[in-house]
């Protein structure tokens, strides 16, 4: 059992969180920008809540975090009570946001001088992945660090890979958000080429979901899309914040994303639709305006 703090509950870190206490049988403080959710989670899960970052932090052995952007990140981390002022030496600080690799280089290098170690190790698997403990978890950091941490990170996960150094893990969820855009934007044209062509959507998608064209995101969410049903994921808001981070590297390293800045202006429409916190299979629902 170690001495855990879990710092943001939102969609995302409020399982996550839950499967550290429940199925890992650390010790969990957690803390919660409004507090009414932290109170929440601890007559849930038990546990104990801590008031600002820096307390969450004292003494623990492992801090996750799993908070809304580079900014959020960057307040409950070197922010005023921000947990790096309590980390103990040799402790270790697992960030789980969705950020830019740049943020995550700052941190790994302020913790590095302070004497303790930072992985940024971004999610994906969605709410569903999150509440059954299944996500896919991509790893930034030191070899050795990642071998102390990943028994406890297997608590939310099934699949954690080291991708290399700091801002690895946030480079690889780049890449699956650019694949994702691509998928999402493809079975929306094929669902949308169907209906207008007459045919039977789902008997359409058992056939071709066994063949080449088959992915997670046919397999899962064509039903929904179907039905035009767009309350079952990820956010574009979210989306769109994840595909800025995406293309703004790409200014970076010269890496030319034509699809993905497409798929992104599609999702701004979608935005204007009304659709902000529809998820990001609602590309359909633009087609189909």
């Amino acid at each position: 059992m170690a001495s855990v703090a879990f710092l943001g509950l939102g969609v995302m870190g409020y399982p996550m969180a839950a499967h550290l206490k429940n199925k890992g049988g650390h010790d969990v403080t957690v803390y919660n920008r409004t507090t009414a959710k932290a109170e929440q989670w601890v007559a849930q899960h038990g546990g104990q809540l801590a008031p600002t970052p820096r307390q969450a932090a004292e003494g623990k052995d492992f801090v996750f975090s799993c908070v809304g952007n580079d900014d959020d990140l960057r307040s409950v981390t070197i922010g005023a009570n921000g947990a790096f002022q309590a980390m103990k030496k040799g402790s270790i600080f697992i960030d789980n946001t969705t950020a830019s690799a740049e943020v995550a280089r700052e941190l790994a290098a302020k913790a590095d001088a302070s004497g303790f170690e930072f992985l940024d190790a971004p999610v994906s698997g969605g709410q569903a992945g999150a509440e059954n403990g299944v996500l896919t978890v991509m790893v930034g950091g030191k070899q050795e660090v990642f071998d102390r941490a990943r028994p406890v990170i297997d608590a939310f996960a099934r699949m954690v890979g080291l991708m290399g150094p700091a801002g690895s893990g946030q480079l690889t969820k780049m890449i699956n958000q650019i694949c994702i855009a691509g998928l999402v934007q493809g079975l929306a044209e094929g669902i949308n080429f169907g209906k207008k062509a007459g045919l039977d959507i789902e008997k359409v998608v058992e056939v071709i979901s066994k063949g080449a064209a088959g992915s997670w995101q046919m397999e899962n969410r064509h039903k929904t899309m179907n039905a035009g049903k767009y309350d079952h994921g990820f956010a574009i808001d979210w989306m769109r914040k994840d595909l800025g981070i995406c293309l703004e590297e790409a200014d970076r390293n010269g890496a030319a994303l034509p699809v993905t800045a497409l798929v992104d202006q599609f999702y701004k429409e979608v935005q204007l639709m009304g659709g902000k916190r529809w998820d990001t299979s609602a590309l359909l629902a633009r087609l189909e305006k």
